[in-house]
């Protein structure tokens, strides 16, 4: 009898494992009708993770008026400040079970461009030319249309 049950809990405890795994790696996705893959939602996860996004769109556009500015000194504050605000500060407080969600590409390329962020500050200190900077930007931002070019959220319902 306790062989029994302790199979059963093993077998219960494997099937947990598993799914928990699949769910972590494929996330909350259905196809979208578009031929990217839908995330689902809830509103308030859609609008907290498209929020972030806009924030980070801000983070380049800082990094890149920085680069087109005349005052060295004070652009080169004004980039590492902007990339920095973007950086993994940001992704800190991110809700488990929201991560839960999120595809594991999807999560992989966010946490990427976050990392990116903060070596984007580290090199705008280290005086890197603006070519470089623009290069590690160029990076980012490939990862960001190859990210939209995939992924599309819908709100639950």
């Amino acid at each position: 009898m306790r062989s029994t049950l302790c199979r059963i809990t093993l077998g219960l405890w494997i099937v947990t494992v598993v799914a928990v795994g699949w769910f972590f790696v494929r996330g909350w996705t259905t196809p979208g009708t578009d031929g990217r893959t839908q995330i689902v939602l809830a509103p308030a996860e859609r609008d907290l993770i498209l929020g972030e996004m806009r924030m980070l769109l801000k983070a380049v556009h800082g990094v890149v008026t920085g680069l087109a500015g005349q005052q060295q000194g004070a652009d080169r504050t004004q980039i590492e400040q902007a990339a920095r605000s973007a950086g993994m500060g940001m992704a800190a407080d991110v809700n488990p079970a929201l991560m839960a969600k999120l595809p594991l590409p999807f999560k992989q390329m966010g946490m990427s461009i976050h990392k990116d962020m903060d070596a984007l500050a580290d090199a705008v200190v280290q005086k890197e030319s603006p070519q470089q900077i623009l290069q590690r930007l160029s990076s980012m931002t490939a990862r960001c249309t190859t990210c939209h070019d995939l992924y599309r959220f819908s709100a639950e319902r």
